[in-house]
C-alpha cells in the first residue's frame, strides 16, 4: 500500500518534466525532475521501495521521452544503486550526499545518452556536449536539489511514519 503514493507523485513529476522544466532551459541543457526526485527518495533512511520507484518512473518516461528505454533504465537505476549505497555511508550529511548522487547521476546519464546517440548515429561534438548541455542540466539539476531535498523527507516520514511505543 506504501508504494501506492509512486504513482501519483512520479505521474505529477513526469508531466511537470514534460511541460513546464523541460521549458526552463540554461543554454541547450535543462533540470531532470524525475531524477532528483528518485535521487532525494532513494537518500531517505526508511524508505526501502526505491527500485519500484525506480520501474515506475521508467515506465512513465518511456511514454514520452525518445530516448531508448535501456538507456533510461540504466541511467535511473544507475542513480538509485549510488544514491542507495551513498545513504549508507554518508548518514550525518544528507545534503551532501543529495548533491553527489545529483552530480554523479547527471554526468552517467548524460554520458550513457552521449555514448547510446552516437552509437546510433548522431553525430555530436563531446565538448559542445558538456558544455551546453550536460553542466547546465548539473546546475539546474543542484539548484533542484534544494527543495525536492526536504520535499521527499517530508513525504517519507508521511509514508514510513516512525511507530511510537506506548
Amino acid at each position: 500500500m506504501r508504494n501506492l503514493i509512486a504513482f501519483p507523485l512520479l505521474g505529477l513529476a513526469v508531466i511537470l518534466q514534460s511541460s513546464i522544466v523541460s521549458q526552463v532551459r540554461l543554454l541547450n541543457g535543462y533540470a531532470d525532475l524525475p531524477l532528483v526526485l528518485l535521487a532525494a527518495w532513494a537518500l531517505q533512511e526508511r524508505v526501502d521501495s526505491a527500485w519500484h520507484w525506480g520501474a515506475v518512473a521508467c515506465i512513465f518516461l518511456g511514454f514520452i521521452s525518445n530516448l531508448p528505454l535501456p538507456v533510461m533504465i540504466l541511467g535511473y537505476f544507475g542513480v538509485l544503486f549510488v544514491a542507495r549505497i551513498l545513504q549508507r555511508r554518508v548518514w550525518q550529511a544528507p545534503l551532501l550526499a543529495m548533491f553527489s548522487v545529483v552530480f554523479l547521476g547527471t554526468l552517467f546519464f548524460h554520458l550513457l545518452s552521449f555514448i547510446i546517440l552516437r552509437f546510433l548515429g548522431t553525430i555530436f561534438s563531446f565538448g559542445d556536449v558538456a558544455g551546453l548541455v550536460t553542466l547546465p542540466s548539473l546546475l539546474l539539476n543542484m539548484l533542484l536539489s534544494i527543495p525536492i531535498y526536504p520535499f521527499m523527507r517530508d513525504v517519507s516520514h508521511w509514508v514510513y511514519p516512525v511507530e511510537e511505543f506506548a
